[in-house]
């Protein structure tokens, strides 16, 4: 119990202190989380990709099992909560608002620093490529689901080009391929820009739970938040043994598969109007219940 408690302290609790903070800023100082947002997304997110990967010198396989291994635990996932929402009769909005906070995980600004905080950089270089990957989907299929079957796939398209990670990534192959290394004023450039994105993903994370609203729909809550926390971190341990991950890309890999609801579901549920309260509503509670499942979760990783 005592290793227990102090996992919860190293790892977890840091994360909580800072998205608390950005909690009672969005509370009494108003902040608006888009711009923050925004400013994290076309700036800090891509520097740390890019520091990451070149640092840590991920292969081309590594990088495409990896997307291979956060592309089945979507599908397991989403078959599964499908599946449950069936039986469960949910109606088909209800059952759309379920399977898009089950499937997609927060593994931006709540698992990049959690993998930091757990397991170190080489775990964090797996997270940064199992994110982007969520990340293209979620702005692809995860539109399709929240707007139920009404996607302009040429919008979705252009949606994808416009990620400037995935720009990052690119230079980052290019530098490790060719041995080029940058001078020295833009790499610093990039590792002080690196070193702010974690923090500010944390804040960002307060900034939208402050804006969270309540639903009545207890058992939508609970199959969603089940599905995510409890069948989540299961579908990652299975799923990693069968990649045959090992070391620091099983730590990323299962702790990625086992994070709350992202809180990038509400917006997309607001823009299409699919279940907004509900959708808030799995998002918060998730994130609060997590230390209570990630805890074992990451002491086992750690053995």
């Amino acid at each position: 119990m005592t290793e227990l408690l102090q996992i919860f302290a190293n790892n977890l609790l840091p994360i909580l202190l800072i998205s608390g903070t950005g909690f009672l800023i969005g509370k009494y100082l108003h902040v608006e989380p888009r711009t923050f947002g925004r400013i994290i997304f076309y700036i800090l997110y891509p520097a740390l990709v890019l520091d990451l990967l070149t640092r840590n010198q991920l292969s081309l396989v590594d990088i495409l099992k990896t997307s291979g291994f956060a592309l089945s635990v979507l599908i397991v996932s989403g078959s599964l909560t499908f599946l449950v929402g069936y039986l469960f009769k949910l109606e088909r909005p209800i059952l759309m608002a379920v399977l898009l906070t089950s499937v997609f995980a927060n593994s931006g600004n709540y698992g990049l620093p959690l993998i930091s905080f757990a397991f170190g950089q080489d775990a964090l270089a797996y997270a940064s490529i199992y994110y982007i990957t969520i990340a293209l989907l979620f702005n692809t299929l995860g539109v399709l689901i929240a707007s139920m079957g009404h996607l302009n796939f040429k919008d979705a398209l252009l949606g994808m080009l416009k990620v400037p990670t995935i720009y990052a990534i690119i230079v980052a192959m290019i530098i490790v391929r060719t041995g080029w290394v940058m001078p020295s004023p833009l790499e610093r450039t990039v590792t002080l820009l690196a070193g702010g994105a974690i923090p500010c993903m944390l804040i960002l994370l307060g900034l939208e739970l402050q804006r969270a609203q309540w639903s009545k729909n207890i058992m939508a809550i609970s199959i969603s938040v089940f599905m995510r926390l409890i069948i989540g971190p299961l579908v990652g341990w299975g799923l990693s043994i069968l990649f045959g991950l090992k070391g620091a890309f099983r730590q990323a890999g299962v702790t990625d598969a086992s994070l709350p609801t992202a809180v990038m579901t509400t917006i997309l549920a607001t823009e299409y109007n699919l279940e907004p309260s509900l959708v808030t509503a799995i998002v918060f509670t998730s994130t609060v219940l997590s230390p209570l499942t990630l805890t074992p979760v990451l002491f086992i990783l750690g053995k």
